[in-house]
């Protein structure tokens, strides 16, 4: 795919699977299995960076940077998740900005009030509908370049029902918005009453949440449905601390590691992954 924008590559009929992604070490192991996209969430870097809940705790200024980390190490587009864009509309264009130039693909904006939380969790709240508009369209007007794409998400299903979401969506739609994400559907009758009423219009986003309200399916299913974008955005940060609890429990228990090599990487296993020989190569070029 590294050939191929976003833009161009949602033009085919082929869904865009794009794992989750919190870190250059994550999204680099996720380009060496074949991946051809990437998603950032916020809730990643917040599970990642601070050890806590995704509730608006992670702040402009470290996404910004994860992003341009990540971008710098693989060539994958990425599909950064911007939360409300971190304030009204002036912060949002300043948002856009800064996610552009640390090399986002796509940037999404969801329309709760402040302080968001996890489109999967209770107690949610959304902004009027015009707020939103005016923000999306701050946002199409802060970007530079026609391939970093705008996607516009709406929370609204959980708080004024799906026939309120859907509306959101087309309104968020004619602001001219590249793709639309109406998050935690929670029936298959749901996915394929929003499929139907936007799929033939613009990419739509479908969110893969372990244990969450939407029903987990595969990239497959959703395409067939009539998703274009599917995301797993906390599924890494899920298994990297399933992994952890096990590694730091038999380290406790048994003092040495010795228990646990056989589902690790030895020292030069992971300097493989990362390319140490290659970098220590480009090195004496300049000696």
């Amino acid at each position: 795919m590294n050939q191929l924008t976003l833009k161009a590559r949602l033009s085919q009929d082929r869904a865009v699977l794009a794992p989750g992604v919190y870190d250059a070490l994550s999204a680099l192991i996720a380009e060496q299995a074949g991946c051809e996209a990437l998603y950032l969430s916020g809730a990643s870097i917040a599970y990642t960076r601070l050890g806590r809940s995704d509730v608006g705790l992670t702040t402009y200024t470290e996404v910004a940077d994860t992003l341009a980390r990540i971008t710098e190490r693989v060539d994958l587009p990425v599909i950064v998740d911007a939360d409300t864009g971190f304030g009204n509309a002036l912060n949002l264009m300043r948002t856009v900005k800064g996610f552009e130039r640390a090399g986002a693909a796509m940037i999404q904006i969801e329309d709760q009030t402040f302080p968001k939380r996890c489109g999967h969790l209770d107690g949610k709240t959304v902004v009027p509908v015009g707020e939103m508009v005016g923000k999306l369209k701050a946002a199409l007007d802060a970007r530079t370049r026609s391939d970093t794409l705008i996607l516009a998400r709406t929370d609204a299903l959980a708080v004024e029902g799906l026939d309120a979401a859907l509306e959101r969506a087309q309104a968020y739609l004619e602001c001219g918005v590249d793709a639309l994400f109406i998050e935690a559907l929670r029936t298959p009758e749901q996915m394929d009453a929003a499929c139907a009423r936007f799929a033939h219009r613009i990419p739509l986003l479908a969110n893969m949440v372990e244990g969450g309200k939407t029903p987990v399916q595969n990239a497959t299913e959703l395409q067939t449905r009539g998703f274009r974008i599917v995301i797993f955005p906390g599924g890494t940060a899920r298994a990297v601390a399933h992994t952890l609890q096990g590694y730091y429990a038999s380290l406790h228990q048994h003092q040495t590691t010795l228990p646990w090599q056989d589902k690790m990487l030895d020292f030069d296993g992971l300097n493989q992954v990362i390319g140490t020989q290659e970098l220590m190569a480009t090195g004496k070029r300049f000696e």
